[in-house]
């Protein structure tokens, strides 16, 4: 979280869940079987439940997965396991309630590790997301591996990206390689696990863990060449990738009046052009810097 906060938007400037309920309508009829919400938080939005039950009874959506920060979220747990979300990810930056507290500016730290117990109990599939930063967490890598120990879980590394306020274009002390070395310093004995098209972790396994572990490089963005993602924000900004600064507003069209094949047609000719990878795609920026938070453009 920004020291100084994030400004929230006016309702009438976010998309409905009418407006997001007939994209993903769109989408699925054009083959996209899998949907993640995220943030910002998601459950702050009211109704969201009503609104995840509206897309688990849509036909030809397969998955919906939730990204969350837990804050909200451990009496919704069974909820969500009974209208079938297919897997939480739980961003959880450190396993120290003080380093917790100065990253995320919040004194929530035992509601998120309620939340974590809940999901587990439940049986729902459980990612925790680390995004590693330099002064603030690097010495939560070796405990938040040791999870996997006892928990059939996930820990994902994230290399952090500069959508903070901050230059894009300084060193990663903490990248992929950094974060890998650590791992294998403390576990000589780690293995890579084959990496699915499409994926963007490179994933370890910990011999007699039950959990697995896996690298984002969000920044060295060395998975680019197969990712096959597309991100819309709150407000219907359509992005191809995280380091463009929007193709369409979607929203726009559609309280514009656009039919849904002129919608489909957009959405074709941006995935047909999107950029070969998160380098051209911050330099089609048009000269805008990387200000942007992952608060508001969705973690």
């Amino acid at each position: 979280m920004p020291q100084e906060g994030i400004d929230y938007l006016p309702r009438e400037d976010l998309m409905t869940y009418e407006e997001l309920t007939r994209l993903v309508k769109i989408l699925v009829g054009l083959g996209i079987d899998k949907v993640r919400l995220t943030g910002g938080e998601p459950f702050l939005r009211k109704d969201m439940m009503k609104f995840l039950r509206m897309l688990s009874g849509l036909k030809g959506l397969d998955q919906v997965h939730i990204t969350t920060n837990g804050t909200l979220t451990s009496g919704l747990v069974s909820e969500l396991k009974s209208i079938g979300i297919r897997s939480v990810n739980l961003s959880l930056d450190s396993l120290d309630r003080d380093r917790f507290f100065n990253i995320t500016r919040r004194p929530v730290f035992d509601q998120v590790m309620q939340t974590f117990e809940q999901i587990l109990k439940v049986g729902i599939p459980l990612k925790l997301n680390m995004v590693v930063m330099e002064q603030h967490n690097v010495q939560d890598i070796i405990p938040m591996a040791e999870l996997t120990r006892e928990y059939p879980i996930a820990v994902r590394y994230i290399e952090e990206m500069p959508f903070n306020g901050s230059e894009a274009d300084r060193e990663l002390k903490w990248n992929h390689g950094a974060i890998l070395q650590t791992l294998q310093n403390r576990f000589p004995n780690l293995s890579e696990l084959p990496m699915p098209y499409g994926t963007t972790a490179t994933r370890y396994k910990i011999p007699g863990h039950q959990g697995e572990l896996g690298i984002i490089a969000a920044y060295s963005r060395t998975f680019c060449g197969t990712c096959n993602r597309i991100r819309i924000t709150p407000v219907g900004s359509l992005k191809t990738c995280l380091y463009d600064q929007g193709i369409f507003n979607i929203k726009d069209l559609m309280r514009n009046g656009a039919s849904d094949q002129e919608i489909t047609t957009c959405l074709q000719d941006a995935m047909n052009h999107r950029a070969r990878d998160g380098f051209e795609a911050e330099a089609r920026r048009l000269g805008s810097p990387i200000v942007e938070s992952m608060s508001t453009i969705g973690g």
